[in-house]
């Protein structure tokens, strides 16, 4: 038997005509951080949705826990806690108050809420604001103490459902830390991001969504090595030159990338390729070379075309 937090199979979600979770099958694995990936509408909230057991499967097979979520949500819910998108903190209450209160829907005693609600708020640095009301609180401090409360109950399993959306860069690796802090501690983590930074920062495996099915599986680095060079170049020329150079620079590395501000060229030697362009007599206005990341493979296998 597998060892697998949660375990799906051949799992999908409809919405009348609307397929948006094709088929698709995965393992996450006790004190991993397992991420989705994927742009708008690829079917990662309605999956996390199944996980939370608050949206049920339409067909194929979904396990938390070794517990069928149709079944056995309550329990399930017991031993998981939620990051939603966006905060659902009670603004009548002051920062202690929302764990505290929380806390009682687990039937958790006020004695043990209380010295928790100690605990988290330290955890998660708000120590020094308990008893302050929640509106004043930044967006940072939002997030955390959202997290804090998801923890109340001490899950073995919390979802984390775009977790730094709309946070400046200090607060997002504050928040870092404190994720990566709760993996140290055992706690299975899965969630969903639009930052690439944040997936290769926080994910052990993650799997790339589009359209309601999965397109690669594996380790940020894997999924680099696998979709992408080891390096790739970009060159900037003026505006209108674009197209007239792509042609020129046809043949140059593995892989090349005509954008409207840009031209992409990948290969695991990124200077070479860069004295090939200027033995072409090609000048662009300004070069770079970068090492590849998850964002060129998730726009190689997702487009880069908007999704509303």
């Amino acid at each position: 038997m597998s060892d697998a937090v949660i375990i799906a199979s051949d799992l999908r979600k409809q919405f009348d005509n609307f397929v948006a979770v094709d088929g698709i099958d995965f393992e996450v694995r006790p004190g991993e951080s397992f991420g989705f990936l994927g742009p708008n509408g690829a079917g990662k909230t309605s999956t996390m949705r199944m996980i939370g057991c608050v949206s049920p499967i339409t067909s194929g097979s979904l396990t938390v826990f070794g517990l069928d979520p149709n079944v056995d949500g309550s329990e399930i819910r017991s031993r998981m806690g939620v990051v939603p998108q966006s905060d659902q903190l009670d603004p009548e209450l002051t920062v202690a108050e929302n764990l505290l209160i929380y806390g009682r829907y687990f039937d958790i005693s006020r004695s043990e809420c209380r010295r928790r609600t100690v605990e988290l708020l330290d955890f998660v640095q708000l120590s020094d604001r308990a008893n302050d009301q929640v509106d004043p609180l930044s967006g940072g401090m939002k997030r955390r103490l959202t997290i804090a409360r998801s923890l109340i109950n001490e899950p073995e399993l919390l979802l984390l459902d775009e977790p730094t959306t709309g946070l400046d860069p200090q607060a997002r690796h504050v928040l870092w830390d404190r994720l990566y802090r709760l993996k140290q501690r055992g706690v299975t983590l899965v969630l969903t991001t639009h930052y690439m930074d944040e997936a290769e920062q926080l994910c052990d495996r993650l799997v790339v969504m589009d359209e309601g099915r999965i397109a690669a599986e594996g380790s940020p680095r894997n999924l680099i090595d696998r979709y992408s060079t080891r390096e790739v170049l970009e060159l900037r020329f003026a505006i209108g030159e674009n197209d007239a150079n792509a042609a020129t620079l046809e043949g140059i590395g593995e892989r090349c990338e005509l954008l409207p501000d840009r031209i992409l060229i990948y290969d695991d030697d990124g200077e070479e390729a860069l004295g090939e362009v200027h033995r072409r007599g090609v000048d662009p206005v300004a070069s770079l070379v970068r090492r590849s990341s998850l964002e060129d493979v998730f726009l190689r296998l997702t487009g880069r075309a908007l999704v509303d």
